[in-house]
């Protein structure tokens, strides 16, 4: 019987960790601050028009 009672307790430790580690790596993840949503390459057309230095070959 001891050992029935001791093999409980130890999944239920298991499990209560499980779940404590579980929240605690949600909880880091939520607190990561957001990312800026700011595009690195621009594709408008300058008033201009284009620069020559900045078009490829064959443009």
């Amino acid at each position: 019987m001891h050992r029935l009672i001791a093999a409980a307790l130890t999944c239920v430790v298991a499990a209560a960790l499980a779940v404590g580690a579980a929240l605690g790596i949600v909880a880091a993840l939520n607190a990561t601050p957001e990312q800026p949503n700011v595009p690195l390459v621009h594709f408008g057309s300058s008033p201009s028009g284009p620069d020559p230095a900045e078009t490829g070959p064959g443009e």
